[in-house]
């Protein structure tokens, strides 16, 4: 099994649930933002040893030695570009890796063999959608570049699958935050976080002054955008689960995976602050481009794909997130 982005936050973990189940696992990443050492931890908290190879998922002939060499069975996707806003002001960059890193694996897996593919996609394909929760077959009009780059390796997956080049299941993530329980691994980005849950974490280890909100004008109960928060483990073992669904599932599939449940941007902000016990400064700031007021997922289709349900609580999610975070930066948990 290759994992691209393997030491990435979500891949990191998806790795971690494959070698605890068993799998022979590779990791891809060309490190631009993670550390070579998660490789070690995704090896002992996964009990197994997953080689890491310093490749860029647009590196088509070094992905195809790797595939070859290893006789991967499938390639779990999760290389790519990820912040919405970054994606409104660097929308090439964002083409060019999200979907060319695509085309890449595609071609690499067509030369060594390799016809499963689980995608790392995002719920940024429905864009601001008509209702929540939201199933499958909601409207895809993604409000960002970001997204519309998760949408088109879907459609191209699709378009793979027909011409019966590879079967391809597409992982809506909602929103993955949290760590693992140990605090060995978790989200530290390299550069400056756009996502809600490492900027609070900024805060709350004093690396930041302040937490912007972005919009309190929104039409939620208190103002701030809501989004289906899902613990980071819950989402790896969702995973393993796809993996093991490729012949009871169509050629190409969608999947969302998700709680079913929103919280606010203020109410995960006072969920940390219940664990690490004082309240953290917040300023609100105008809403961002390309965000939209709630997503939430309707998760019921991977029950009944895979036999994956979410169970992990937000407290559980801002706590263990805090404890990797305060791991790395040494403070008493």
């Amino acid at each position: 099994m290759v994992v691209t982005g393997g030491t990435g936050f979500v891949g990191s973990h998806v790795a971690v649930e494959l070698l605890a189940a068993g799998a022979d696992v590779v990791l891809v990443d060309n490190l631009a933002n993670s550390a070579p050492s998660v490789a070690d931890e995704v090896s002992a908290l996964g009990g197994g040893t997953a080689p890491l190879y310093e490749v860029d998922v647009c590196d088509t002939e070094a992905l195809t030695k790797i595939f070859a060499e290893y006789g991967t069975d499938a390639v779990v996707h999760c290389a790519g570009l990820k912040a919405v806003a970054e994606s409104v002001s660097e929308p090439v960059r964002y083409w060019d890796v999200n979907v060319g890193g695509a085309v890449s694996v595609l071609q690499a897996m067509a030369s060594a063999g390799v016809h499963d593919i689980v995608f790392s996609s995002s719920a940024t394909v429905y864009g601001n959608p008509d209702q929540v929760p939201i199933a499958e077959d909601a409207a895809l009009r993604p409000a960002n570049p970001y997204g519309q780059t998760k949408l088109a390796v879907e459609q191209l997956l699709q378009h793979a699958a027909a011409a019966g080049g590879c079967r391809a299941i597409s992982l809506r993530y909602f929103n993955p935050v949290g760590a693992h329980p140990s605090g060995r691994i978790g989200e530290l980005p390299n550069d400056v976080p756009n996502n809600l849950m490492p900027r609070l974490l900024d805060v709350a280890t004093g690396a930041m002054d302040v937490l912007p909100v972005w919009g309190n004008d929104y039409a939620t109960p208190d103002g701030t955008a809501i989004r289906d928060y899902l613990h980071v483990c819950d989402l790896a073992v969702g995973h393993v689960a796809a993996l093991a669904a490729f012949d009871r599932v169509p050629a190409s599939t969608a999947v969302n995976l998700g709680t079913g449940q929103g919280h606010s941007v203020l109410e995960v902000i006072a969920a940390l602050e219940g664990v690490i016990g004082h309240e953290l400064p917040v300023r609100i700031a105008e809403r961002r481009s390309g965000d939209v007021p709630a997503t939430v997922a309707d998760p019921s289709l991977a029950e009944h794909l895979f036999g994956w349900r979410a169970d992990r609580t937000l407290h559980a999610m801002v706590r263990d997130a805090w404890h990797h975070r305060a791991r790395v930066v040494g403070i008493p948990f």
